[in-house]
């Protein structure tokens, strides 16, 4: 499968609904978060989900790295942190399926080496993401996490660090289980003509969900993300404003944002192309994305992409 914009994040978070159980959490043995490469301090509470090592030479760019953990009880994640120095990119975190399992380990991969049911995504500077209480992501027993670090050097110096996921979770079950699916375009080209470009996504929706957060996500030479929910003919903006790639925050919404089967989902991303060349859609920091990340519940196992111009993508 050719799914090259998965490969966009890592995980985030802070705050949060329900308890911890740090007994139960995968990766422990990598040691203290002091005896990292860049020395990670994760906020109280959490526990290191998952994370992998690397080193970059000088300008060495879109370098992949996968890590596969497997959990040994079942978890419900409510509150995820980001560790990502200099380096990362962004990166993904799914479960593994027939197209990435394999022995437990850190190995080097590609773009499309990822599980199509994400937990969570993040890009450079992306804030910490707390659930709504009683809402989590449910991680069962046995199952095999995958996460792939997309690594850029853009500097005239080596880099080396880890980039890991940090949780909070607990054993017991909460009452509600949410799910990410992005919505956007996939299909688009940007003209080199140094002017504002409007590419415009997104889907008629099919279900009742809450919507509890979003998480814009383009490139390097976007400028603008709005998020619209149309009912009846009537737009609602849910997020207008600014982007820079150097800041991908997760926008929370209070009160949460109801979202009814019939409803049109819209995503605009702005985009000012002066590279002297046509821009495409792509994983890499020289091409393009437009997506907004919907943090809902209840949870309903969706396609990634359900909500653009290619839902099996």
């Amino acid at each position: 499968m050719m799914r090259p914009f998965l490969t966009l994040v890592i995980l985030a978070a802070c705050g949060g609904g329900g308890g911890t159980n740090n007994d139960m959490m995968p990766g422990d043995d990598a040691g203290p978060a002091d005896a990292t490469p860049d020395a990670y301090v994760p906020p109280a509470g959490y526990t290191r989900l998952i994370g992998g090592t690397w080193n970059l030479a000088a300008g060495q760019k879109d370098t992949y790295v996968c890590v596969r953990f497997t959990v040994a009880q079942d978890t419900y994640i409510t509150n995820i942190i980001a560790q990502a120095p200099s380096g990362t990119h962004h990166t993904v975190l799914s479960i593994s399926d027939g197209s990435t399992a394999g022995p437990d380990n850190q190995y080097p991969c590609n773009v499309s080496e990822l599980g199509m049911v994400m937990l969570y995504a993040s890009g450079v500077g992306t804030s910490p993401l707390d659930f709504p209480t009683n809402v989590g992501v449910k991680v069962a027993a046995g199952t095999q996490l995958h996460l792939n670090l997309h690594l850029f050097n853009a500097t005239d110096n080596p880099l080396s660090g880890e980039s890991a996921i940090w949780v909070k979770s607990q054993a017991t079950p909460t009452p509600t289980l949410a799910e990410m699916v992005f919505a956007g375009r996939i299909a688009f080209a940007i003209a080199a003509n140094n002017q504002d470009t409007n590419i415009v996504g997104g889907c008629n929706n099919t279900r009742n969900f809450s919507l509890f957060a979003v998480w814009p996500h383009m490139h390097q030479i976007a400028n603008h993300s709005k998020f619209e929910i149309i009912r009846g003919g009537v737009p609602q903006v849910i997020h207008d404003a600014p982007y820079t790639f150097a800041e991908q925050n997760y926008y929370k919404k209070s009160p949460e944002i109801q979202v009814m089967n019939g409803d049109q989902i819209r995503v605009t991303c702005t985009f000012r192309n002066n590279t002297g060349q046509v821009v495409t859609f792509g994983d890499s920091s020289n091409q393009e994305m437009c997506f907004v990340g919907m943090y809902r519940y209840p949870a309903a196992n969706s396609g990634l992409t359900e909500c653009t111009d290619q839902p099996n993508f």
